[in-house]
């Protein structure tokens, strides 16, 4: 005789998963009674079975009740779930990877070095709040009259992420990013010049042009010198000044840019550990600030069309 609904005794013979586990399954809606018999009990359709297999196949990957309950009542797809479990499990590896890197870094170290590193590694463990309280500082220090883009640039170089595949080394230095933010009297970014540049939109993307040669000369081991991304460097000061690109100006710029924060040596620690904390994926502005104030002196000495170091074309192709 063909049967229509079963108890959940018999569900539970039949799949072998234990009555207390059905009922709790049942009590939180993931197998819907069917019926009730005469004396009350719970009686189960034909989909009770197809169901019940569902939920123990996504209890099997350690799928949270929760989210087992979502595909069964068809709030959410099997592929969605995985996706969001895919999302979860990279979190949950980040956070042990990050883990391990940290205890690696406190064992091999001194004793007395240890306290020092558990001092400021405890300041990055929750990583979402660790990358907000760099990205909140540098919003604050930054010229609220640098253009949106390059403000966004800035912060993204300033507040890296924090390393998805972490070592001792770079857990560390990402750690004292945070030391030297919260230490009194860090340097600001705020330079004396940057007033004249309220008025000169265009400065900005001048600056730019004048990083990627610096970047291009400074991947290619070259020593400072004029050319191509000193030009462009002075060029950006000048017209945002309204001056002509003269010995005498190139003087005073060099006078500026040598007073400027860019030799702070606080400052030249933070991005040196920026560096270290990226693999060296960030332009490290000091070095690159250093090379094109050395180059701006040499092209003072040397005039103003000194031997190029680097040419705009020959930066394209190294950054291809």
């Amino acid at each position: 005789m063909t049967q229509d609904t079963w108890s959940i005794g018999e569900l539970a013979a039949g799949t072998g998963i234990p009555v207390k586990t059905l009922r709790y399954y049942s009590d939180s809606g993931l197998l819907p009674v069917t019926s009730r018999s005469t004396g009350g009990h719970r009686r189960y359709g034909p989909e009770a079975w197809e169901r019940i297999g569902l939920i123990r196949r996504l209890r099997a990957l350690d799928t949270p009740i929760a989210a087992v309950t979502q595909v069964v009542t068809g709030e959410c797809s099997i592929g969605e779930l995985v996706e969001t479990e895919l999302e979860a499990v990279q979190e949950r590896l980040t956070r042990l990877r990050w883990r391990q890197a940290t205890l690696q870094s406190l064992d091999d170290c001194p004793s007395e070095e240890r306290l020092r590193r558990l001092e400021i590694l405890s300041r990055v463990q929750r990583l979402p709040q660790a990358r907000r309280t760099l990205t909140d500082h540098w919003y604050r220090e930054l010229s609220a009259a640098m253009p949106k883009r390059r403000l966004d640039i800035m912060i993204a170089m300033l507040s890296p992420d924090p390393p998805q595949d972490p070592d001792p080394v770079t857990v560390l230095a990402y750690a004292e990013l945070h030391v030297l933010i919260s230490t009194p009297g860090f340097t600001r970014w705020t330079q004396d010049h940057d007033q004249e540049m309220r008025d000169a939109p265009a400065f900005y993307g001048e600056i730019d042009e004048a990083a990627a040669l610096t970047a291009a000369a400074l991947a290619q081991g070259l020593p400072p010198g004029a050319g191509d991304a000193v030009n462009a460097f002075v060029s950006a000061h000048a017209r945002a000044r309204r001056e002509s690109d003269t010995p005498a100006f190139r003087a005073h710029l060099h006078g500026l840019v040598s007073r400027s924060s860019g030799f702070d040596p606080r400052l030249e620690r933070y991005w040196s550990l920026v560096g270290t904390a990226t693999g060296g994926r960030v332009l490290n502005m000091t070095v690159a600030h250093r090379w094109l104030t050395e180059g701006l002196s040499m092209s003072i000495s040397g005039g103003a069309h000194g031997r190029p170091v680097v040419t705009a074309a020959e930066a394209r192709g190294s950054a291809r």
